[in-house]
């Protein structure tokens, strides 16, 4: 009789401890990048006036400049910060941002995760809304965001998304990784973001890998390399990527603006490993934005490589 009530015991308690684990809030999609740049006229002009985007709102920063949002829709931007903060010849990826319809909650989850570096609570940030900071394994910066209904972006609805832009939305960003277990780990154990795709450029080791949001369509793409990238090589690695439903179209229509000068040439209209159409331009930085479609450009599916990853050198210490 004693046994018989310690296992129902046993069975009893196990799933409360489970419903007591913090569970993970929704995770919606890429709320926006952040980058680095070393003249803010310029990059303003690349991403305003070349790309057509507009800049709802700008908030002077401690050591000089401006903070400037570039609104892409009404849930994701870009994040310019002056280039004084880093050293010219420095990666000019300051951080990528998700959106979680619950900072609060996601803190108590990654706090039960272990994940390290947390802030006691969820603060609110300069235009409202709730976000905090942690690392990913490569040592890039991953914002939570959850938008306040007090906060600038949810009172700037419908404003600001001009006829110029050339793309409505942001489909993924681009971050570097030389630690690909820890990484899948990370975003897929933890943060729950499900892999889609993984391609290799000659078909003997790996270069990328699709990681898309548990609760949405956006996705993170993890850059990989075999040597550590130079400071040129990781600002074409780091970056963003516009979906637009004609590549060629949308590449006729940039045509016809002024490309800003200093920036890299973009590259010609190509199909990509992925199979899909795209294009890529760059700021005045070095910093990559690809025009890409959605879809193939013959309908058929591109399957993943089998490739291995490559076996990464170690990141060079920070000075």
């Amino acid at each position: 009789m004693k046994i018989c009530t310690l296992l129902l015991a046993s069975i009893l308690l196990t799933p409360l401890a489970a419903q007591d684990a913090p569970q993970r809030p929704r995770i919606t999609g890429i709320s926006h990048a952040a980058f680095y740049v070393s003249d803010m006229a310029k990059a303003r002009a690349f991403y305003e006036d070349f790309l057509g985007f507009q800049s709802p709102y700008s908030i002077p920063r401690p050591k000089g400049g401006d903070l400037v949002w570039i609104k892409i829709n009404d849930r994701q931007s870009v994040e310019l910060f002056p280039g004084s903060e880093v050293a010219p010849d420095a990666d000019r990826l300051y951080h990528i941002a998700i959106e979680v319809d619950d900072a609060d909650a996601m803190l108590a989850y990654l706090r039960a995760k272990g994940v390290a570096g947390l802030p006691p609570a969820a603060p609110v940030g300069k235009i409202g809304n709730k976000n905090f900071t942690i690392k990913d394994p490569a040592g890039n910066g991953v914002e939570i965001v959850q938008y306040m209904p007090e906060g600038w972006t949810m009172r700037e609805l419908g404003k600001f998304l001009p006829d110029t832009r050339v793309a409505q939305r942001m489909s993924h960003v681009g971050v570097m990784t030389g630690e690909l277990e820890a990484s899948l780990k990370f975003y897929g154990e933890i943060l729950g973001f499900k892999e889609t795709w993984r391609g290799s450029s000659g078909g003997k080791t790996l270069n990328w890998v699709n990681m898309r949001v548990p609760d949405g369509e956006d996705y993170v793409e993890f850059m990989l390399y075999e040597k550590y990238p130079s400071g040129d090589r990781l600002r074409t690695m780091h970056h963003i990527c516009l979906e637009v439903a004609d590549a060629e179209k949308a590449g006729a229509i940039l045509a016809a603006r002024n490309y800003p000068a200093g920036s890299k040439p973009p590259t010609e209209l190509k199909v990509g490993v992925n199979g899909k159409r795209q294009i890529n331009y760059y700021d005045v930085d070095g910093t990559r934005v690809e025009i890409m479609e959605p879809g193939t450009h013959d309908g058929k599916p591109r399957p993943p490589s089998p490739a291995p990853p490559p076996a990464a050198e170690a990141r060079p210490a920070k000075s």
